[in-house]
């Protein structure tokens, strides 16, 4: 985290695509205390450069990382929540000022500010390694070989947290750093519109779409989004006719929520129109394509709110925790196009996703580590 601090300093490309000025980075960026961070706040607040309502979302997300990492009992847990949150404060300052403004593909800003690595590093230490998994660990390098050979793959994944690409990505960056950085995810309109949320989404690379889920949250703009997904279709298009794409949908169209009843938290159903959508475009982009199953468990790490929110602006809650991630092999589509069978297909991927997640969660929450894997399912920890 220094070196990115050193590279904030040193002046980084801003927002709009000028250079950050000195003045504006000192507010956070050398601040030697959690009192001068808050004051940092404050004063931003005052001089009427930060809104309050952000300011305050920035006070609780300071508050929340600052308990979470602490839980992890890392002897050096105050010096990660100053350097990673006056690097996260100084981010979202710096939108808030200059906002970034996403196109429909946008690859990760890796330079002369490395904001992959902002994220790796801010998410790194609320990863409980010890009780983390990786399922079919094997089937990320035949995935790598299919990329090296000029094919796509798709991963049709359910979706836990706005976490999912730091973790995903943390989780492979020792064994498969090919995957790790180079995963296109297909993303909300919510995580490139928040000031806490853009500075982690300006370091994955995403073709940015608007969520069924909220597309009639302000009816006057339905038509807007419909002709603005259109054109990330294209863009998808476009980037799958040259080969070696590896593409993240959650098909579901959200992040899992718990349910409301007994709490329990399972995978969203998946959208069969969501999953053909994406079948179609692999099928003619002109180049071989695969499609895998993939499940995640991340929820403890940030859960959403319990209920899908139209406004912007939600609780960051934050916790120390193990993840857990799982591929199974590819299903193919059947060649038949009727309705009754991209719903079968739908099932069958979903049915995948759900199982290795119930594996998933019995290492995790049922503590039973690598002895929860099954015949189909084998777990590991590949950082190990």
């Amino acid at each position: 985290m220094a070196e990115l601090v050193k590279d904030k300093e040193s002046g980084v490309a801003a927002a709009g695509g000028g250079e950050m000025d000195i003045e504006h980075s000192r507010t956070f960026l050398e601040a030697r205390s959690e009192e001068e961070l808050l004051s940092g706040i404050k004063k931003e607040v005052e001089a009427g450069r930060l809104p309050p309502n952000v300011a305050a979302g920035m006070e609780e997300f300071y508050r929340n990382y600052k308990n979470a990492i602490f839980q992890s009992g890392d002897p050096a847990a105050a010096e990660t929540v100053l350097s990673n949150m006056a690097v996260a404060l100084d981010l979202m300052l710096l939108d808030v000022k200059d906002p970034f403004v996403f196109q429909p593909y946008h690859k990760a800003l890796r330079e002369p500010f490395d904001y992959y690595m902002f994220g790796q590093n801010y998410i790194r230490p609320l990863i409980d390694f010890r009780n983390s998994y990786v399922g079919n660990h094997s089937l990320f390098y035949e995935i790598e070989e299919k990329l090296k050979q000029g094919h796509n793959v798709v991963l049709f994944s359910n979706h836990q947290t706005e976490a999912d690409p730091a973790v995903i990505a943390l989780l492979l960056e020792k064994t498969n750093p090919h995957i790790a950085e180079n995963l296109i995810y297909v993303a909300g309109d919510r995580v490139i519109t928040d000031p806490l949320c853009k500075p982690f989404s300006m370091g994955r690379n995403l073709i940015c779409v608007y969520s069924k889920k909220h597309m009639f949250d302000v009816p006057e703009l339905a038509d807007m989004k419909r002709k603005a997904n259109i054109r990330s279709l294209k863009e998808m298009a476009l980037l799958l006719r040259t080969g070696s794409k590896l593409v993240w949908i959650a098909p579901s169209g959200g992040r899992d929520r718990p349910d409301p009843v007994t709490g329990e938290w399972n995978p969203a159903p998946f959208d069969s129109s969501s999953v053909d959508n994406m079948r179609r475009l692999i099928e003619s982009s002109g180049a071989p394509g695969h499609m895998y199953p993939l499940a995640l468990l991340c929820y403890d790490i940030m859960p959403p709110p319990s209920k899908v929110e139209k406004e912007i602006g939600e609780r960051r809650i934050i916790s120390f925790h193990g993840a857990g991630l799982s591929v199974a092999p590819e299903i193919a589509a059947n060649c038949e196009k009727s309705e009754e069978v991209k719903d079968v297909y739908t099932q069958a991927l979903y049915k995948s996703v759900t199982e290795q997640y119930n594996v998933l969660k019995s290492a995790i929450h049922g503590k039973q580590g690598l002895e929860a894997s099954t015949a189909g399912i084998a777990l590991s920890q590949p950082w190990n």
